[in-house]
C-alpha cells in the first residue's frame, strides 16, 4: 500500500495537536484557579457567601470566608481566621473537607453525588464544630438588627439531604446551641442560651427551646415542599420585661407580653 508523504507527516502531528489539547484541558482542570471556586460560590449564594484573599486552586485552598444580606447589602461580616478546603472527585460526585481556623478541630466531611437529572445527594459525616454567633450579622434582616453575639455550638448526626425538582428531602439531626447570647438591642448580657433541634424524616421538623435566660424562646416548624413553616413565642421574665422590650419589638408581633414569631406560610 502506497503512502503519500503528506499523509505519514500528517498523522502523526495530528496525534501531537490532540495530545497537546488534552493537555491544556487537563491542566486547565487540574491547576483551576481558586477564583474560579469563589466565583461559583457568590453567584450560587446570590452573593451571600463570598471567598476572599483566595490562595490555592479549586481542588485546594484557602480563603476569608465573608457572609452578607446578597447584592446590594451593606452588611457584611467575615469569619476571624481563614478558611481551607480539599475537593477530590469521584464517580458522579465529590468528596470535600472543610476546615476554618476559629470553628472546627477536624475538617468537616462532605460527599455531593448526583443522583439523577438535576437530582443531588449531599451528605455530612457526623461533626462538631463552634462558631461566632456575630456571624449570623451577615446574613441581613433581621440578624443585622439584632446582631447577636455568643457562640454557636453544632453537632451533626446522619445528616443527608437529598434535592430533586419540587423534592427535599432530609435525613438525620443537626443540633445547635446557642450559647451565652447577647444582643446590642438589649442591656442584658447574657440574655439566655438556647437549642436549635433540625430533625429529618418524612415531615422534617425544627424545634426551638431554652436552656436557661431572662429571654425565653421556644417553638416549633416544619417543612411544606421545600418552604420552612415555624410559629414561635419570645417573651421575658416577669423582671426582665423591661429591658427586654426593644427585642421583643423586633423578634415578632407583640401579643401582650409575648412576641409571636412566625416563618414562612400561615
Amino acid at each position: 500500500m502506497h503512502i503519500s508523504r503528506a499523509d505519514s507527516v500528517g498523522v502523526p502531528w495530528g496525534w501531537a495537536l490532540a495530545g497537546a489539547l488534552l493537555g491544556l484541558v487537563w491542566a486547565g482542570t487540574v491547576f483551576a484557579p481558586a477564583r474560579w471556586l469563589a466565583a461559583s460560590v457568590r453567584q450560587a449564594t446570590s452573593q451571600r457567601v463570598q471567598l476572599n484573599q483566595l490562595q490555592g486552586s479549586v481542588w485546594q485552598g484557602s480563603a476569608q470566608l465573608v457572609l452578607s444580606g446578597g447584592e446590594g447589602s451593606s452588611d457584611a461580616i467575615a469569619l476571624p481566621g481563614r478558611v481551607y478546603w480539599r475537593i477530590q472527585p469521584r464517580w458522579l460526585g465529590l468528596e470535600i473537607a472543610l476546615g476554618a481556623d476559629c470553628c472546627t478541630q477536624e475538617p468537616l466531611r462532605i460527599e455531593a453525588l448526583a443522583t439523577g437529572w438535576q437530582a443531588l445527594q449531599v451528605t455530612l459525616h457526623d461533626a462538631h464544630s463552634q462558631w461566632p454567633a456575630s456571624l449570623l450579622t451577615g446574613l441581613g434582616t433581621p440578624w443585622n438588627t439584632v446582631r447577636a453575639q455568643g457562640k454557636l455550638v453544632a453537632s451533626s448526626q446522619g445528616l443527608n439531604v437529598q434535592w430533586s425538582p419540587g423534592q427535599f428531602v432530609l435525613a438525620g439531626q443537626l443540633l445547635v446551641d446557642a450559647l451565652q447570647v447577647s444582643s446590642r438591642l438589649s442591656t442584658l448580657s447574657p440574655m439566655g442560651s438556647y437549642r436549635i433541634v433540625l430533625q429529618g424524616g418524612t415531615a422534617p421538623s425544627l424545634q426551638l427551646s431554652t436552656l436557661e435566660g431572662s429571654l425565653q424562646l421556644s417553638g416549633n416548624g416544619y417543612w411544606l415542599g421545600q418552604r420552612l413553616r415555624f410559629r414561635g413565642v419570645a417573651s421575658a421574665v416577669p423582671d426582665r420585661v423591661e429591658a427586654l422590650t426593644n427585642l421583643l419589638n423586633i423578634l415578632g408581633r407583640r401579643d401582650g407580653a409575648r412576641s409571636i414569631i412566625t416563618i414562612g406560610p400561615p
